[in-house]
């Protein structure tokens, strides 16, 4: 992304004055959900500050948790060990997989797409921050409960942001034994939709001259 784009993207959120994720009037976050979900094909979107929160979400918006067993591909070692620390064991038995990783950058970041179209597993989860700004990640997934647990887990003390303030339980079956703060803030939000939108415009280009 050019600097004056990117110079652009921060000027509109810092003057916004919304620039942590609690805040009703947010922008950025539902717009890079929404471009997530048309990108992927798939019905909702959780926006998470790093890769294990991403993992994390994932795993517990299916119910799974300390104790339990998946099956996953080969994974590197950081996966291993934080799957590790989640108590949660991995076998590569050719299974169903609990859930599919796509790692974007400025190379393949306009393939989201064509690799996403690949994924079976019923949770996808996109690593955002080759694209250059900060840590950041998405689960994206069909199911409604699963994208509810795992947006309550990126969350203290409430259901989600819209009940945030109340303070008020809409579903006492979604309260995780422990919650994180893996909220992601609009600016990062913001720049990564950027970057997302700018790596599309080569190939709708390419397929208009054609």
């Amino acid at each position: 992304m050019e600097l004056f784009d990117t110079a652009t993207v921060l000027t509109r959120v810092l003057t916004s004055g919304v620039v942590m994720s609690i805040e009703k009037s947010d922008r950025e976050l539902p717009g890079l959900e929404r471009l997530l979900t048309k990108q992927t094909g798939r019905a909702k979107a959780v926006l998470l500050n790093s890769r294990t929160g991403a993992v994390h979400a994932a795993l517990a918006g299916q119910g799974i948790g300390h104790g339990d067993t998946i099956s996953l591909p080969e994974q590197d070692e950081s996966s291993l060990a934080f799957l590790n620390w989640l108590g949660v064991g991995v076998v590569h038995d050719g299974g169903p997989a609990a859930y599919d990783r796509i790692a974007l950058d400025a190379e393949n970041a306009g393939r989201l797409p064509e690799l996403a179209a690949a994924s079976t597993a019923p949770a996808l989860v996109v690593d955002l921050t080759g694209l250059g700004f900060g840590p950041a990640a998405a689960v994206l997934t069909d199911d409604a409960k699963a994208w509810a647990r795992a947006e309550r887990l990126k969350i203290f003390g409430a259901y989600d942001l819209r009940t945030m303030w109340t303070q008020e339980e809409a579903d006492d079956s979604l309260v995780p034994g422990v919650q994180f703060n893996y909220r992601l803030s609009p600016l990062v939000a913001a720049c990564a939709r950027m970057a997302l939108t700018h790596s599309a415009r080569p190939a709708a280009l390419s397929g208009a001259r054609s």
